[in-house]
């Protein structure tokens, strides 16, 4: 089986130029976890939920902390303020363009090639989906959904 027999070729894109805002709004409204980046038809970058989430920059701990009785006071002050510069960051950065924040190296896969290359290529560089090229061009898009889905005769 070839990745063109399972593809979906009705890719939804954006472009470089596009804020980050509106990538977001579209994988929201869209039901999708990733999106190709593409200019003047090439796959310049892709951009994801994760690439998304990195822009909250969350500090991960390490242990229990167990607060002190002047910190239980001061806790929800400190969340507020933190909130509402959360809130700013974020409407900030969602103005810039999502060629900030997109993956640059994308790893793609040709239509004839088989479905077992694209799952290997998926498990090794860790990704979730690869634009489909024909001629440099995007012509589809492939994720893990469509290789079980084209695995099950579905």
């Amino acid at each position: 089986m070839n990745v063109k027999d399972i593809m979906s070729s009705n890719v939804i894109v954006c472009s470089p130029q596009d804020t980050i805002s509106s990538t977001a709004q579209l994988l929201k409204k869209k039901n999708i976890s990733g999106v190709p980046v593409v200019d003047e038809g090439k796959v310049v970058g892709i951009v994801s939920e994760v690439d998304l989430l990195k822009l909250l920059n969350i500090p991960e701990h390490g242990g229990l902390w167990l607060p002190s009785p002047f910190e239980i006071i001061e806790i929800p002050i400190r969340e507020l303020i933190g909130w509402e510069d959360t809130k700013k960051m974020l409407s900030d950065v969602g103005s810039k363009p999502v060629s900030d924040i997109m993956e640059k190296d994308v790893f793609t896969i040709g239509l004839e090639s088989s479905v077992e290359d694209a799952s290997r290529s998926m498990s090794r560089h860790k990704i979730n989906r690869l634009p489909v090229v024909d001629n440099g061009e995007i012509v589809g898009l492939i994720t893990r959904g469509d290789i079980i889905r084209g695995l099950a005769g579905i």
